[in-house]
């Protein structure tokens, strides 16, 4: 098994009505019940704007604090799953059924192995 990330992504001003979120909401969690029950959910959730965010750096062995995202673009990932899955082909196959769910982009990457994986 591999796991795999699969983000979503979308602009800075993405705000669906009201009652297209409600069923966006309704979508994925229903997606994300069928992934738990199939034994492949690791991990997923959404995000805050990136306005919220706090990038650290180590320089020189010096620590310091930036307020803001690491990289100022027009699109930002606005959640993810995180999910155990026997090899691309199936992360493509889910990740099909998520960007229908959501109704946004989704990228799919594999995790590198570990040292002693096989």
């Amino acid at each position: 098994m591999t796991q795999y990330l699969m983000s979503v992504w979308h602009s800075g001003d993405y705000a669906p009505a009201d009652s297209e979120m409600q069923q966006i909401y309704a979508d994925v969690g229903a997606l994300n019940k069928e992934i738990q029950d199939a034994g492949q959910w690791v991990f997923g959730g959404g995000l805050h704007p990136p306005t919220t965010a706090t990038v650290l750096r180590s320089v020189d062995g010096k620590v310091t604090t930036t307020d803001g995202p690491f990289v100022e673009t027009k699109e930002m990932i606005g959640g993810f799953w995180i999910v155990n899955l026997a090899d691309l082909d199936a992360a493509l196959a889910l990740a099909a059924r998520a960007t229908v769910a959501c109704r946004l982009p989704v990228e799919v990457r594999p995790f590198q192995d570990e040292p002693g994986d096989s």
